[in-house]
């Protein structure tokens, strides 16, 4: 029985690698929490629920900020006696912090919005509509700075869906200052509170799925299994596959471990280079360890080969 191991490139985001947002996520971190302090303020000062949901947004925003980037920076620490992978899964624990943070404060802005119902009170439209207007060019400023890594890594995805979304909320929260200027009606904030809790709820409910799914060791959800496996069954040699699993090591890291079955005993080195290329091509697989066994231990009584 013999084993080999491929170790090669890794597949990360497109564009940068990752924790090479360092600069984006001390510029995003600093431009929102002068803004939290600077909403909250007026949000208090006009009586303006839907600022003060805001801002406590903007505010779960700084601390998902930080846990993303405390996530990419532990990812690249190196492998240790104790941690083999190194640090890496601390990005998918960051995505799902993040996830968990965000949903908290749903709940939060829904129960304060729904008391607002229940007991209305005086909102200065005006001041309403010019400090939202800051915070469109704010998020959507710090969104811009994680776009071109969102679609190759769930963390930094969360980062810019977090931005993007409260680019959104803002222009909402816009929009209802115009309303109460024009019309009076005070439930006009409330309301606009529980609509910005529901675009944080969808926005973020699909990342908390993928993160959990990540942090289980889930298949990743762009790659087949199904499909790995007839690949792994065409190469020449092999009889049987078994113990097939595929996971991500990171938010953009992605491992397969498997046993080939090949009666004609093991095909050499360059057999298991020219696989880890073919996987990380197909499937974008960049950690691949292949197991090479003869068989003879399958067909004994008990054997485990399924």
């Amino acid at each position: 029985m013999g084993a080999g191991h491929s170790h090669h490139g890794h597949d990360h985001a497109p564009g940068r690698a990752p924790g090479g947002y360092g600069r984006a996520f001390a510029i995003g971190i600093a431009l929102n929490s002068v803004f939290v302090v600077v909403e909250a303020g007026y949000g208090f000062a006009s009586g303006s629920m839907a600022l003060i949901a805001d801002a406590g947004h903007n505010l779960s925003d700084v601390l998902g900020l930080i846990i993303a980037w405390a996530g990419a920076t532990l990812a690249k620490r190196a492998a240790s006696k104790r941690f083999t992978f190194g640090l890496r899964g601390s990005s998918i624990l960051a995505a799902l912090f993040n996830a968990l943070l965000l949903m908290i404060a749903v709940g939060l802005i829904t129960l304060e919005a729904s008391q607002r119902l229940v007991y209305p009170e005086p909102v200065a439209g005006r001041t309403v509509m010019i400090v939202a207007g800051i915070g469109i060019a704010v998020n959507a400023g710090t969104a811009m700075l994680f776009a071109s890594g969102r679609k190759g890594d769930i963390n930094i995805r969360g980062a810019y869906l977090h931005m993007a979304a409260d680019a959104a909320v803002s222009a909402g929260v816009v929009i209802a200052g115009g309303l109460i200027l024009w019309t009076g009606a005070t439930w006009i904030d409330p309301v606009t509170s529980l609509v910005i809790g529901l675009i944080i709820l969808i926005s973020t409910w699909g990342l908390l799925i993928e993160a959990v799914r990540m942090s289980l060791a889930a298949v990743p959800e762009h790659i087949d299994s199904d499909d790995v496996l007839k690949q792994l069954l065409t190469l020449d040699g092999v009889a049987r596959v078994h113990h097939l699993h595929i996971w991500n090591m990171s938010t953009t890291e992605t491992a397969l471990t498997v046993h080939l079955v090949m009666p004609g005993g093991h095909p050499g080195d360059a057999f298991l280079t020219a696989l880890q290329k073919r996987l990380s091509a197909q499937f974008h697989i960049g950690h691949a360890t292949i197991q090479i066994e003869r068989g003879e231990a399958c067909d004994q009584p008990g054997g485990d080969c399924g």
